[in-house]
């Protein structure tokens, strides 16, 4: 019996082992070097892999056909100084890769450094929460509002150039992999989700009075969804 129990209990702990490898999976986490920054939001580790930080978006530095944006080289370059050749932690949300295979991760130095947080917060990103990957999305929110406040990064290049909406469609946290900042909505959400400058969270609908100027900073499918990620409908 003795021997039963014993066998039992080394069978538990291999499939324990098993179960905590490391490998990515919803709402789990696994430590990594970076190998190189591609750009001020996206890295490559030094298995190969490629990951892309949820709920950031630093202007573009390595679009094909496009311009560097603004602050582009700068993000970039501060990615570049901060993340290159660290050991890390990256855990993931509820969609852990997109749909290029990249991996999507909230990433952690050794020091508990928030790096996708701190992007923000400086003023190399901007933030781009897409659901269902939407976990740290109020301490985003925290953040780019003191950044915009602060006048930090982008945010001092002026209001045109720091507000306007991008011209791109760089994948993004959800599986249809479309920016809250594209000009075409994600399939199948097409209700804005924007934060004014006091702070409040509102949703337009398409065909509302100010649906066309608003610029999303998250995409909803249903004014259900919107409400319960903290929205209100326009009060006229």
């Amino acid at each position: 019996m003795k021997r039963v129990t014993i066998y039992l209990l080394a069978l538990a702990l291999l499939l324990s082992a098993c179960g905590s490898s490391g490998q990515p999976e919803a709402n789990g986490e696994m430590d990594a070097v970076i190998k190189r920054v591609v750009d001020g939001d996206t890295f490559e580790l030094d298995s190969g892999e490629k990951v892309r930080m949820i709920g950031v978006d630093t202007p573009e530095t390595v679009k094909p056909n496009h311009p560097v944006e603004p602050y582009g080289k700068e993000a970039s370059n501060y990615s570049k100084e901060l993340l290159t050749g660290k050991k890390v932690k990256l855990k993931f949300d509820v969609e852990p890769y997109d749909k290029y295979k990249r991996l999507l991760a909230y990433v952690y130095l050794e020091d508990g450094t928030f790096v996708n947080e701190k992007l923000v917060r400086d003023g190399y990103a901007r933030i781009m929460t897409i659901p269902p990957n939407v976990a740290q999305a109020e301490l985003f929110l925290a953040a780019e509002r003191e950044a915009r406040e602060q006048n930090r990064g982008l945010w001092a290049l002026g209001g045109k150039q720091a507000e306007a909406p991008k011209e791109k469609a760089k994948p993004q946290k959800q599986s249809n992999n479309n920016t809250a900042a594209d000009t075409a909505p994600p399939e199948g959400k097409t209700i804005k989700g924007n934060i004014n400058s006091k702070g409040e969270k509102i949703y337009h609908v398409p065909g509302s009075a100010s649906y066309e100027q608003t610029t999303p900073e998250m995409w909803f499918a249903t004014e259900e969804e919107a409400q319960q990620a903290g929205f209100r409908a326009p009060k006229r």
